[in-house]
């Protein structure tokens, strides 16, 4: 089945790109998300869309996403979470704590859905997180997480 991605879904493509999928995955996972539509022949004028959206918000350059990538890997990133004892977080630190917590660091404004935990952070102490800011430039961002 041929979809259009209206996000990023990693392993699969960017928003705006034409895949095909099986049916299975496009009824159950990506439509149910939001993550993508049908294609259709009307379609092309969304991709288009899509694709100039994607252009406004994304970093521009190449040079610009490397100097980003050097601030955030400069220094680890302060997150504060609720916390019991032992250092156990009530909860986790979610993609949208990183990215607000990287804004309220000194750094860009990042979307939540370019920032891959590989594990979820359920204790305070440092973790890392990686934040895909263009398509060749990936930051591994350490984050040093306390109780707040």
């Amino acid at each position: 089945m041929k979809v259009i991605l209206t996000h990023e879904v990693s392993g699969l493509g960017t928003a705006g790109d034409v895949v095909d999928v099986k049916d299975g995955y496009a009824r159950n996972f990506l439509f149910r998300r939001g993550l993508a539509t049908a294609w259709t022949k009307g379609g092309q004028k969304q991709v288009e869309a899509i694709a100039k959206g994607r252009e406004s918000r994304a970093v521009q350059s190449l040079e610009e996403a490397k100097s980003i990538k050097g601030n955030l890997e400069a220094s680890p990133i302060p997150v504060t979470a609720h916390a019991g004892q032992g250092g156990r977080l009530f909860g986790a630190v979610s993609t949208a704590d990183i990215a607000a917590a990287v804004k309220a660091a000194g750094g860009p404004a990042l979307d939540k859905r370019k920032i891959e935990v590989p594990t979820p952070i359920k204790t305070t102490g440092t973790h890392a997180a990686l934040v895909r800011l263009h398509p060749e430039v990936q930051a591994k961002v350490s984050l040093d997480v306390v109780a707040g």
